[in-house]
């Protein structure tokens, strides 16, 4: 696929009253009902500028979501043209972007009315960070749990000691040249496309820190049959790719005890009891906080199932 070119604007990034052509790329698959909220949220944004909103069909025919028109904002239908799954999706997307900044919403979330507002004010205000972010609410059963972010500015340091989960993909926005030309697209040779996003931020905190609105700024519901709810194989698969990928974890005890726990949690939910336990001590010894550690050690003992495990960290706004 080629790459479009952006539409220039005024530099927004000096001039308060230059607001540039804002594209957010929606992958899909499947999903109308849950789509047309995404796609209604993008256009319903409080932002003086254009955006463009991008659907991206992986495998499946295009349907355009019916949603209530907005001045400024359009809607454009893409059938991924790379590698299927989510990281194709995405990229065929983000190459497709006529706009200078690009945001990602997946098509299950939704996007907070002054998102696009206060993340364009936040990238003026830091002109050294490389993207942006923002706290989000956390939506699981019918129960929500607002999560702040609580760093205004994330280094790569910081992604590599905790995850950060407030930076979530759906809250992204990125400048385009940068994407391209620095950060890179997403990477397709990740297993099943697991922790794409936040393999992303990693490079992206290499170039420069991720900017945080503390306040949410999206709203990410999540379900048991979430794409990588029971994909154990293809998450420990993925793991290990990380921690290939980025060999710095070596040099951060935590960072890589979170990574362990999280390969022991997806042993034990494979049944290998021995090999989670051995993942769940290593851990341990790098770091007692290493609460998928405790997780794991729990399903490995047969007292929890890894599905129960799992609802019950969601319950409280919390992964594995």
């Amino acid at each position: 696929m080629s790459v479009t070119e952006p539409l220039e604007t005024p530099d927004w990034r000096s001039e308060e009253d230059s607001w540039p052509l804002v594209t957010a790329v929606i992958p899909t698959k499947d999903r109308p009902g849950l789509l047309a909220r995404a796609v209604q949220s993008v256009l319903d944004q409080d932002y003086p500028g254009d955006i463009e909103c991008l659907v991206v069909f992986d495998g499946t025919e295009p349907v355009k979501p019916v949603v209530r028109p907005r001045a400024g904002r359009t809607v454009r239908l893409l059938v991924n043209g790379r590698t299927p799954g989510l990281a194709g999706n995405r990229n065929t997307g983000y190459l497709a972007a006529r706009g200078e900044l690009v945001g990602s919403c997946d098509d299950d979330d939704e996007w907070l009315p002054g998102k696009l507002r206060a993340q364009v004010a936040l990238l003026r205000a830091h002109p050294e960070a490389s993207a942006a972010a923002s706290g989000f609410v956390y939506s699981y059963r019918g129960k929500e749990i607002a999560r702040q972010a609580d760093t205004l500015l994330l280094t790569f340091k910081d992604l590599l000691n905790n995850r950060h989960l407030e930076a979530n993909a759906s809250t992204y926005l990125v400048p385009r040249s940068s994407l391209l030309d620095g950060i890179g697209l997403v990477d397709e040779e990740l297993p099943g496309g697991y922790a794409e996003d936040y393999e992303l931020l990693l490079r992206a905190a290499r170039v420069g820190p991720i900017a945080c609105v503390p306040e949410p700024q999206s709203r990410v519901y999540l379900h048991d049959s979430s794409f990588f709810a029971s994909r154990w194989q293809t998450i420990n698969d993925a793991l290990l790719y990380l921690l290939e990928r980025v060999p710095e974890f070596r040099d951060d005890p935590t960072g890589l005890a979170r990574i362990e726990g999280q390969l022991a949690f997806a042993q034990a939910a494979l049944g290998d009891r021995r090999l989670a336990v051995t993942y769940a001590l290593r851990s341990l010894r790098k770091s007692r906080r290493a609460r998928q550690s405790y997780a794991a050690l729990v399903v490995a003992s047969r007292l929890m199932s890894a599905e129960r495990v799992l609802s019950t960290a969601r319950r409280f706004g919390r992964g594995i």
